[in-house]
């Protein structure tokens, strides 16, 4: 069983408060208020940092490949990749999952999951680039 963050799936509210305080900090560390209308680009380009939302999912998969590539019978790989199906699940939409996530993750980042084996090449693939 996992019990770090990267064992629940972010949700978009979640995400949303995050980069909304982090867009008052670096407003905060060059000297503007909201009030004088400068532009969230603008800002991140002068501090030189991504969108925190592309950091989450570098860090979503970067615990995929790491998951990925330890062996088959330890815990993490079983308790992660091994879903038991025939849970029955409430009514109403189902829950995003962490594997749904990674599977989203992967398709927008057009990245297939085998390169995860080969680490210096998982990491070249996954890496958000400071700006």
């Amino acid at each position: 069983m996992l019990y770090g963050a990267e064992c629940w799936p972010t949700k978009r509210r979640h995400v949303q408060q995050l980069s909304v305080a982090e867009m008052r900090m670096l407003r905060w560390f060059c000297g503007h208020t909201r009030r004088d209308r400068v532009r969230n680009e603008v800002i991140w380009d002068r501090v030189g940092v991504a969108p925190i939302e592309e950091k989450l999912t570098q860090h979503r998969l970067r615990w995929f490949g790491h998951v990925q590539r330890r062996p088959p019978e330890a815990p993490v790989h079983n308790g992660v990749l091994e879903r038991v199906d025939n849970v029955k699940r409430g009514r109403g939409r189902p829950k995003l999952t962490w594997d749904e996530s990674v599977k989203r993750d992967l398709k927008d980042w057009n990245i297939s999951k085998e390169i995860a084996l080969d680490r210096s090449a998982w990491r070249l693939a996954i890496n958000v680039p400071e700006p």
